[in-house]
């Protein structure tokens, strides 16, 4: 993506980045070689360190952590340091390649293949090992090929999303740039008016123009210039105006730059939507009503968005941002247009969401079962549908509604494990199912019965989706025509 003339001078904002995990697997084959070369069995490392021999089975599988006392007692009973025990580099050919190997099965390339695990132990021959990981190199680097333009996009989206998860969803940074805003505006409580969020606007040195010609590839243009900012005067819009324009502002409150590549255009675009929320549902208002929400057993998204007057979406997604820090609630959210496709997902909960070999989630069929799906059949689409779904991955109690749009028919869902659903309205609700995902018998193929009846007698002619054809759109901002914007500037320079 060419930053091409967008560029400009601003401050640019320190990055945070999230401290690296403990890889478990790669700490067990170092504890597993170190224990060979030192000639022990398992009883005797065992016996040395004063744990059982099946605890210690189980770190050298890499199926559990050890604690920092067993592991200097490890690093002391193998004549080593504990920089050398969690050392990077594998200690061994072999031992890289079961790493990798281990990796790649974990890895969503490997579960979209639907294939049996490999059990890497000691007599799996070094030749099968080397074979199974260059095939899945391979292959992995096939498929980057055959996606190479969207594949810029849909990686940066699932890097993006995992430091979400990392964080609970939750930007302590952007909290205090939006606090900082309300409190120069002598913002108490209540919903955020237009008339505030005028004055936010003019307290940051900028006027607002609703114009009928705004570029149609874009919600707002900010003119900087000259401190204006052009919103569109139409009714007819997706969006709610308020958010549009707070979302231009963050831009210029967050000190962005023209973004250098599709990664930070969209980390751009979670800040600005972040900061947007959170003036729209001030942190520190929406904490109390959600703790006396969840005091009472009564937690419902729909009492959110009335609070604060706020879109259904809006308020669902700001409850992803607060309820892991302030509730201790993991959580999952997914918008599913009616078609069955995820247009948005987040998680940390560990809802198993379908993923492409690359983690991306946007564009993935929804299970049929679950609740985002189920909720387009419901009669009442006044209401809140909650159900409790079993998965894998375990028992989920999710609450969605329909919202319509330009674009067609969507459900928007939060969902919780079982065992925060106590703390919500529509816990008691009796309805129930079953998904299998990513089993393709749960949902993705049809039963017998139906197979046996139709297969090689039906010819659909498919209703083509451009978009999933399409590269993506060039330039520093995604489809944005930089000529069509400078013109309409320049149109408006004067007025």
């Amino acid at each position: 993506m060419s930053p091409s003339s967008w560029n400009r001078d601003v401050s640019q904002q320190p990055s945070t980045a999230a401290a690296p995990e403990l890889d478990v697997f790669a700490l067990g084959r170092r504890v597993r070689h170190l224990r060979k070369q030192a000639g022990l069995t398992l009883d005797d490392l065992s016996a040395a360190v004063g744990t059982a021999p099946s605890q210690l089975s189980l770190i050298e599988n890499g199926k559990r952590e050890p604690k920092l006392t067993l592991l200097q007692h490890l690093a002391g009973a193998l004549n080593v340091s504990i920089d050398q025990l969690l050392g990077a580099e594998p200690p061994s050919r072999r031992a890289a390649l079961e790493i990798e190997l281990e990796r790649y099965q974990r890895g969503p390339l490997y579960e979209s293949l639907n294939l049996p695990k490999i059990r890497i132990s000691s007599r799996l021959p070094l030749d099968v090992l080397e074979a199974q990981v260059g095939l899945l190199h391979e292959l992995e680097r096939k498929m980057n090929e055959q996606v190479a333009t969207p594949e810029e996009a849909r990686r940066a989206n699932g890097e993006l999303r995992a430091m979400m998860r990392e964080r609970g969803n939750y930007f302590p940074e952007y909290e205090a740039e939006a606090q900082k805003v309300l409190k120069e505006v002598g913002y108490t409580t209540g919903p955020l008016s237009q008339h505030v969020i005028a004055d936010i606007a003019a307290h940051l040195g900028f006027t607002l123009h609703h114009v009928g010609d705004l570029p149609h590839s874009t919600r707002s243009v900010t003119d900087l210039k000259n401190r204006k900012i052009y919103l569109t005067q139409s009714q007819r819009q997706d969006h709610d105006p308020r958010s549009v324009l707070l979302q231009a502002l963050g831009h210029y409150v967050l000190g962005h730059e023209t973004p250098k590549n599709y990664g930070d255009f969209l980390a751009q675009r979670v800040a600005t939507n972040y900061f947007a929320a959170a003036l729209l549902l001030p942190e520190q208002a929406t904490v109390e009503f959600l703790q006396k929400a969840k005091a009472a057993k009564e937690i419902a998204v729909e009492d959110i968005r009335d609070a604060f007057a706020v879109s259904y979406e809006t308020a669902a997604h700001r409850f992803t941002n607060l309820a892991t820090k302030h509730l201790g609630v993991t959580t999952h959210f997914q918008k599913t247009h009616q078609s069955g496709i995820i247009y948005k997902a987040y998680e940390n909960d560990g809802v198993n969401f379908p993923q492409d070999h690359t983690g991306a989630i946007e564009g993935q069929p929804s299970c049929k079962a679950w609740t985002s799906r189920a909720v387009f059949d419901v009669p009442d689409k006044f209401s809140a549908y909650s159900q409790y779904t079993d998965t894998s991955s375990g028992t989920y109690w999710c609450t969605a509604r329909t919202e319509r749009s330009a674009s067609g028919e969507f459900s928007l869902s939060i969902g919780v494990p079982y065992q925060h659903v106590k703390w919500f309205r529509g816990r008691e609700t009796s309805a129930r199912a079953t998904s299998n995902c990513p089993d393709p018998t749960c949902c993705k193929r049809p039963p017998a019965e139906l197979t046996n009846q139709w297969a090689g007698n039906a010819w659909p002619s498919a209703r083509a989706h451009s978009h999933l054809l399409a590269a993506m759109p060039p330039g520093a901002f995604p489809g944005v025509d930089e000529t069509e914007v400078y013109s309409f500037l320049q149109a408006h320079s004067g007025s």
